[in-house]
């Protein structure tokens, strides 16, 4: 890749001015496009170390690469207190688009960072007492956006659903079943939604609400899961370690490492040993486990499974709680790192101008199955990915629904569609590519052609980033930036007709292809298809 060769340049002028260059040579895209196409702070970086001037320094690397240019560098220049910019010619995307088509879907994008790691990917996991509701759907398109971003750069990733299926709210949700199925009000602190009473209109007679309840919930969540194409590879049951003893067994643990002691007749963890503010019961007075014992048991359990990451994707108003988990993580003598806590902001839902809400247990409920029905499962998940998962998000069900352009769902398919479009026509002419290495590709020169090729050769770097900072929005940001940019070039740029010479013809269709292939790489990231037709 160009950055490789760009690094080498500066690595090698360093050691030719007597500076010993870092390990790793960062370079990156400037803002400005008047800036060049990409820059480096490695002059910065080793100035001091080194004694020298930062924009002398840079300086004098600039004239070293100069006196020897790398292929495709046009000019190098020092710009600031002291960035080495690098422009290109337009060669270097040329190569981009070889590099797009000869890698494809399978190979473009894709790299071997996380080395086979296992990790863990737990989303959604609500309470099975009702349907996923309408927000829980940004959850699910972030969760498996994530664990796909992942894959793809190397990591071997594992979707899991945790069922908090004992305790309270599960015997609320039951009495407020069975007050539904026998006429009877639903308890002050129950359920209240319409859901209830539809569940308790199927429920048979003999049935135990709860039992009964559990599995219907089970059934609905899987249901709406599959439609907005998140599958789990593991449905975990809290009541599974109950069963096993794994809540006993991950208390011994604890107390062999000495972090537990007894008090009040509870049980505590010395987490003020890990810097918490205070103590934690583990087990209260009456020999009930607090949700704190449990969630640690749990953890283990993954850690005993053999995964080497933990990545927990929770609601905002979880903040509190996130030190005392990887408090007892490290208490069990993990690396704390190991566990990543990822809080995303909740969702408001607008119909009509008004906001609806959202709550389980009120009448209220908007349930994300509701939604799906309205928008269809494409129009969902890229809209729950347009915003980084930590912002607070509106979705617009009016807008989403819409075909229009102030529509990025819309907007982003169009353009895949439009792409299998000139393949029908050309197919219709009796046009067909040429082999690549028969094509003169230094014939695209248009803004438009060159600015598709540049969002291209981004594409390794987006998916990158995207997994290093958990950011699935990143790929949506992307995956837009190049449908716009591919509009355009439909609009400018005729890939066939009487005025277009059949050489240009050419090139232009393996640019349309390059999109193809990057567009399918991106939209198959954030788990959306690439239709050919709307």
């Amino acid at each position: 890749m160009i950055q490789d060769d760009l690094a080498d340049a500066l690595r090698a002028a360093l050691t030719r001015l007597g500076v010993d260059a870092p390990d790793v040579i960062h370079l990156e895209r400037p803002a400005r496009r008047e800036h060049g196409d990409w820059s480096s702070n490695v002059a910065m970086a080793t100035a001091k170390k080194a004694g020298r001037n930062p924009r002398e320094l840079a300086s004098e690397i600039a004239k070293a690469i100069t006196d020897d240019l790398p292929r495709h560098v046009e000019v190098v220049e020092v710009a600031g207190p002291g960035f080495v910019n690098f422009r290109l010619h337009d060669s270097w995307l040329q190569d981009a688009l070889r590099d797009v088509v000869e890698q494809g879907e399978a190979r473009y994008a894709r790299s071997n960072a996380g080395d086979g790691l296992k990790v863990n990917v737990e989303f959604v996991s609500t309470n099975p007492t009702g349907p996923v509701h309408a927000g829980g759907g940004r959850w699910a398109a972030y969760g498996d956006s994530l664990a796909r971003i992942l894959e793809r750069n190397g990591y071997t990733p594992h979707r899991e659903f945790y069922l908090n299926d004992r305790g309270v709210q599960m015997q609320l949700f039951g009495q407020s079943l069975a007050a539904r199925k026998e006429g009877r009000p639903v308890p002050d602190d129950g359920y209240q939604g319409e859901y209830v009473a539809e569940f308790a209109a199927e429920m048979p007679d003999d049935a135990d609400p709860l039992e009964w309840g559990y599995a219907r919930v089970k059934q609905d969540v899987a249901e709406t899961m599959d439609r907005i194409g998140v599958h789990f590879d593991t449905w975990f049951s809290e009541r599974s370690m109950v069963e096993s003893g794994a809540i006993e067994a991950t208390l011994d643990d604890l107390r062999a490492h000495g972090v537990v002691y007894e008090a009040d007749g509870a049980v505590w963890l010395r987490t003020t040993d890990f810097g918490d503010d205070k103590d934690r019961v583990l087990v209260k007075s009456d020999g009930e486990p607090t949700y704190v014992l449990p969630d640690i048991a749990y953890h283990r359990d993954k850690f005993n499974r053999g995964y080497r990451l933990l990545i927990d994707v929770w609601g905002a108003d979880h903040h509190g709680y996130m030190q005392r988990l990887k408090i007892g993580v490290q208490a069990l003598g993990h690396d704390p790192d190991e566990l990543e806590i990822i809080l995303g902001q909740f969702v408001t839902l607008v119909r009509g101008g008004e906001e609806v809400k959202l709550s389980k247990r009120s009448g209220n409920v908007v349930t994300l199955s509701e939604v799906l029905d309205e928008v269809g499962p494409d129009a969902a998940r890229l809209t729950f990915l347009l915003q980084s998962i930590d912002t607070k998000q509106v979705f617009d069900i009016d807008l989403v629904r819409s075909q229009a352009v102030e529509n990025p769902v819309y907007y982003v398919q169009y353009a895949h569609a439009r792409i299998a479009s000139i393949e029908r026509v050309a197919a219709e002419r009796g046009v067909s590519r040429r082999p690549l290495a028969h094509v003169d590709l230094s014939l695209l020169t248009h803004d438009r052609e060159l600015d598709v090729l540049r969002s291209l050769a981004e594409l390794p770097d987006v998916v990158r980033l995207a997994c290093v900072e958990r950011a699935p929005h990143k790929v949506t940001t992307w995956v837009r930036e190049l449908a716009g940019r591919f509009h355009g070039f439909y609009h400018d740029c005729y890939v066939m007709g009487t005025d277009v010479p059949p050489e240009l013809t050419q090139a232009r269709l393996w640019l349309v292809e390059a999109a193809r292939v990057g567009l399918a790489i991106g939209l198959d990231l954030l788990g959306v298809s690439a239709p050919e037709s709307m």
